[in-house]
């Protein structure tokens, strides 16, 4: 936990930005790497009947940690995928409640 779900990018791309993301993410949220989970998600985008480019949209599922530490994620998300060439992405979080949250059964609250 964090989980990060990537739509828009290939597989590719996300693995390149893969590490430097992830390491600069644990210093924000002050946690260890591995509780980061990324996921790339392949789809395809229809617009009008039509095959149409996606744009990158970041989903962002964790327990909250407040406003500064959410920017600072999602400018660290956006600069990653800006420096990939792309000139646009999204960034939008989910919040777990601890008490909707289970590990093997085991409640987090």
């Amino acid at each position: 936990m964090p989980r990060i779900t990537i739509r828009g990018l290939s597989v590719e791309q996300v693995c390149q930005i893969s590490t430097s993301v992830v390491d600069q993410l644990a210093v924000i949220c002050e946690c260890e790497r591995d509780y980061f989970t990324l996921e790339c998600i392949q789809h395809t985008a229809i617009f009008d009947g039509q095959i149409v480019p996606a744009y990158p949209f970041i989903e962002v599922a964790w327990f909250e940690r407040g406003e500064e530490v959410r920017k600072q994620v999602a400018k660290a998300l956006t600069n990653h995928v800006l420096g990939l060439g792309i000139p646009e992405v999204e960034v939008a979080f989910t919040t777990y409640a601890q008490d909707a949250y289970f590990n093997n059964g085991i409640s987090f609250k």
